[in-house]
């Protein structure tokens, strides 16, 4: 029989006021349609993770997860993350406010172990941070490979480990165009192997594909990361590199 988890409720941080990305500022947010700066997508993944970690803590060597971020959660507001468990293994996970209103779904499984890892993309220099070029379809080019991000895992700050990883996947894109406002919209999640806290990690990218939808242009980028010669992470990145303001105006 399918299992049903226990509601996780969090009160939603908005960790990234002071980041680079404006889209987490009040007063740039509300000129794309929002009630105020937008709490990371990557946190909002971390408080989804929380549940199906718990039960099943295997996930995070060999689990996989499909995540869409549809409405944005705001600072102090309490985020319902609830999870089940099918007859099948697959978790389905949604986080809502507390009015019902479902702004982040997503589906979770584990891997056979005996599964293949995919190959590695390879390390690509990385621009200098004053030479980043700005986004556009002349330069977001599918099949690119993008500047390799090399950092150390950090989980001070009370950031959980699902979320500080997938953070990788956003520096991928703000290490290599200098961005405006943007936005996470999704990212299809593979776990190889645990990092631990202090490992060196090289997140590598590669631009699959970028479209314009809505007024919004987007991209996806795969990335892989890896810790010397161990795969942790593949990831399938979506994001609007350049949103649509409020009213069809743009920057």
């Amino acid at each position: 029989m399918g299992r049903t988890l226990p509601i996780y409720r969090v009160r939603a941080e908005n960790i990234a006021v002071e980041s680079e990305n404006k889209i987490h500022d009040d007063q740039v947010a509300a000129k794309y349609g929002f009630r105020g700066g937008l709490v990371p997508g990557v946190t909002v993944y971390g408080y989804m993770m929380v549940p199906i970690v718990e039960m099943a803590p295997e996930w995070l060597e060999r689990g996989s997860m499909r995540l869409r971020l549809m409405e944005p959660f705001y600072d102090g507001e309490e985020v319902l993350v609830l999870a089940e468990r099918g007859n099948d293994g697959l978790i389905t996970v949604t986080a809502e406010r507390e009015d019902g209103t479902v702004c982040a779904r997503g589906s979770a499984s584990i891997r056979d172990a005996a599964l293949a890892a995919p190959a590695r993309l390879p390390e690509h220099p990385l621009p200098a941070m004053e030479q980043r070029a700005a986004p556009s379809s002349d330069n977001v080019i599918p099949g690119a490979l993008l500047g390799t991000v090399i950092e150390r895992l950090d989980l001070s700050g009370g950031r959980s480990y699902s979320e500080r990883l997938l953070q990788f996947s956003n520096d991928i894109l703000a290490r290599n165009f200098r961005l405006g406002p943007w936005i996470h919209t999704a990212s299809e999640i593979e776990n190889w192997a645990v990092a631990r806290e202090g490992d060196k990690l090289s997140a590598r990218g590669r631009v699959l594909e970028r479209f314009d939808r809505k007024g919004h242009e987007f991209v996806v980028v795969d990335v892989t990361i890896v810790n010397s010669d161990r795969l942790i992470q593949t990831v399938r990145h979506t994001a609007i590199y350049k949103p649509r303001m409020a009213g069809g105006q743009r920057l």
